[in-house]
């Protein structure tokens, strides 16, 4: 019968997992970044847009008091 936990006797046996995680922490770090990225982006586009909503709301309550 196989046992549920392996532990190599040869340390070499080792690398290519750690190799492979270490690809995996490359890889959701990179995603991190870039989803950390956009949402940055998009946010700036949001307040820009608030503030040009802002901007007509309070230019149309000018107008309209001026009248």
């Amino acid at each position: 019968m196989m046992d549920f936990l392996y532990f190599p006797d040869d340390p070499m046996e080792y690398i290519p997992a750690a190799f492979a995680m270490l690809i995996c922490f490359l890889v959701a770090y990179a995603a991190y970044r870039i989803i950390k990225s956009y949402s940055k982006n998009q946010e700036e586009k949001m307040k820009n847009f608030e503030e040009e909503v802002m901007r007509k709301l309070e230019q149309k309550e000018a107008d309209e008091s001026g009248r």
